[in-house]
């Protein structure tokens, strides 16, 4: 009887932490696992803003750089002195292609040998939502998860860039998983850019 007591406690016990802290429990499992729906291949980058912040557009996504969760630095685009689409971020910079400049935007095809991809994944489990009251439509999601967007481009002699975007994804009992583009402050946008330099 005393067992079973006790595996009750611990049942309420997570079932209330669910509840509570449902959300930073989803973050931290994220870290270790999330599951890709779809991956494309890149063939090209616009950039369109003033050189901080802006917007990239890649295979037909368009990814802020102006929501961001990486403290005080913001990355730069712009164009290196031998006229390539760079971005750069903490001293760092990786160099996209040739910049074509055409309407106020800079773009760059993919240059021969590099590889670049933009992957969607979602957060493996979804927190509840239950409490949540929307009183001007009275439709309120019961479940959210997070949806990540990861640019990932490679050169030939290994200098990589990854970029990640994440946003939060809503369930509603009539409509399922709608467009995941809802932002929270501090927790949503741009969350992570890696730039590592070429393999010696």
């Amino acid at each position: 009887m005393r067992k079973i007591l006790i595996a009750l406690l611990i049942v309420v016990a997570l079932a209330v932490l669910w509840l509570w802290r449902g959300r930073d429990l989803v973050t931290l499992a994220d870290r270790f696992k999330t599951i890709e729906t779809s991956s494309r291949s890149v063939d090209s980058i616009t950039y369109e803003g003033s050189g901080t912040g802006g917007t990239l557009h890649v295979a037909e996504a368009d990814l802020t750089l102006d929501e961001t969760k990486l403290g005080e630095t913001k990355p730069n685009v712009g164009t290196t002195k031998d006229g390539q689409l760079a971005l750069s971020f903490h001293e760092k910079v990786f160099t996209f292609g040739l910049a074509l400049s055409q309407d106020d935007k800079l773009s760059a095809n993919l240059p021969s040998g590099d590889i670049a991809t933009i992957s969607i994944e979602h957060s493996a489990v979804a927190w509840p939502n239950f409490f949540e009251v929307n009183f001007m439509t009275g439709n309120s999601p019961k479940w959210k998860r997070y949806i990540y967007r990861k640019l990932t481009w490679t050169k030939p002699n290994g200098a990589k860039l990854e970029i990640l975007w994440r946003y939060e994804q809503f369930f509603y009992q009539n409509d399922g998983w709608v467009e995941a583009f809802m932002t929270r402050p501090e927790a949503t946008g741009l969350i992570r850019v890696e730039i590592s330099g070429a393999s010696r």
